[in-house]
């Protein structure tokens, strides 16, 4: 089981998104937490970083992460899937 730790750019992006996404992401962060690879997560390495990781919400809200140590994740950012190009 993981912890994780929510950054302000997180937080941020949360807020931006309506109540129905903020739930599909409550329940995508505890599948996170629990096993960062649930294949309904679709995580994947993000190419060209080192330690960043995506993972599904649904088919257009992607979470940015990282692993800090062996058993945490820290939530980088949260949005729609062009927050992958910034």
């Amino acid at each position: 089981m993981y912890r994780i730790e929510y950054t302000k750019s997180f937080e941020r992006g949360l807020k931006k998104l309506s109540i129905y996404e903020q739930r599909a992401v409550a329940n995508k962060l505890k599948l996170l937490q629990s096993n960062p690879y649930y294949p309904s997560l679709r995580t994947k390495k993000v190419q060209g970083f080192e330690n960043l990781f995506e993972c599904s919400v649904n088919m257009d809200i992607r979470i940015l992460w990282r692993y800090k140590g062996e058993s945490i994740i820290v939530t980088i950012d949260i949005g729609h899937h062009s927050i992958i190009d910034k």
